[in-house]
């Protein structure tokens, strides 16, 4: 009888084993922290090149890496409690996405867990870091100058509606350091062409319909959309609306495009979100944020929707279609 025990007791364990030692490797798994503005619905993309970037530098979540998502879906009174939870658990590293919108909720809660952010601004203007070569601190990561690239867009519309007198720029009142670098930037430029900015202030789903509604009444030409996480995460609200309106529009990334946008330009938000996988797996490494130099975008795509500038009786220059690195028709 008792050998019959001891046997059974064996087999029980030799079953348990296997379970047991993934329970132990997953307890072992450092753990990625992911703050993000927007929902995962709408960022689904993104989160997909996050993994791709960490899977580059050896790093598969479930295998050797978990990540513990945290969305404000664009509450950013959230953010410093979802953050606070992060450093609680006791995270390896917190990525931050949303730029100056969640870097600063990051940092006010910890100065010793690395932050890996990814923003479309200047993080040395914005004073989150003290240098692009040497950040310094526990605060690294990439920005896409995205935010800087107003006056580009607001020279490409006017070459595609050269008599167009009257541009709108929508911003989130929300972010407001993005939102006074881009107006103060586009009213500069516009002046230069002798044209009018208006600007439309939007920070919820409401307030966004409001102000295409305002667009349609102050008879605006053509809409510059900020690269803002609000539009990106309410992009086919936005793109319904100027559809709606019939108010052509120039986007901030190619995303934009594809769905219908009839205009992009800026550098490509898939490729931020992959960047910052690799620098997080980096950071997973041991490699300090202090050390690692901020990377900033190098190119940028012009993309123009064919079809939907036909469907707003919109001829595109041929000069204009020549520099574009993608035409959708």
């Amino acid at each position: 009888m008792s050998n019959r025990r001891t046997f059974i007791t064996l087999l029980g364990g030799a079953a348990l084993a296997p379970l047991l030692a993934a329970r132990a490797q997953q307890a072992a798994m450092p753990v990625v922290g992911f703050l993000a503005v927007g929902s995962p619905e709408a960022s689904a993309n993104l989160v997909a090149a996050f993994r791709n970037g960490l899977s580059e530098s050896g790093y598969v979540e479930g295998l050797n890496v978990a990540i513990d998502y945290r969305w404000a879906g664009n509450q950013y009174d959230r953010l410093p409690a979802l953050a606070a939870e992060l450093v609680r658990r006791k995270v390896a590293v917190i990525v931050a996405t949303g730029g100056t919108v969640s870097v600063p909720v990051a940092k006010a809660v910890t100065t010793t867990i690395p932050i890996v952010f990814n923003m479309g601004g200047d993080p040395v203007q914005a004073g989150l870091i003290a240098s692009l070569n040497r950040p310094g601190g526990n605060v690294t990561g990439i920005s896409y100058m995205n935010v800087e690239l107003g006056a580009k867009r607001l020279g490409l519309l006017h070459e595609l509606l050269p008599g167009a007198s009257r541009f709108a720029v929508l911003v989130d009142p929300n972010v407001p350091a993005a939102a006074e670098s881009t107006v103060t930037d586009l009213h500069a430029a516009a002046s230069t062409i002798a044209r009018q900015i208006e600007v439309l202030a939007a920070g919820t789903n409401r307030e966004i319909d409001a102000a295409f509604a305002r667009l349609a009444q102050t008879r605006s030409d053509a809409l510059l959309v900020s690269p803002l996480p609000l539009f990106y995460d309410r992009r086919v609200q936005i793109l319904t609306l100027a559809a709606r309106h019939a108010i052509p529009a120039i986007y901030p990334a190619r995303e934009w495009a594809e769905a219908g946008g009839m205009m992009s330009y800026g550098s490509s938000f898939i490729d931020l979100f992959r960047q910052t996988g690799i620098y997080t797996g980096r950071v997973l490494k041991g490699e300090k944020p202090a050390d690692l130099p901020i990377l900033r975008a190098t190119k940028f795509e012009l993309v123009i929707n064919l079809q939907t500038a036909k469907t707003f009786g919109i001829e595109v220059p041929p000069t204009l279609l020549a520099r574009a690195d993608e035409v959708i028709e």
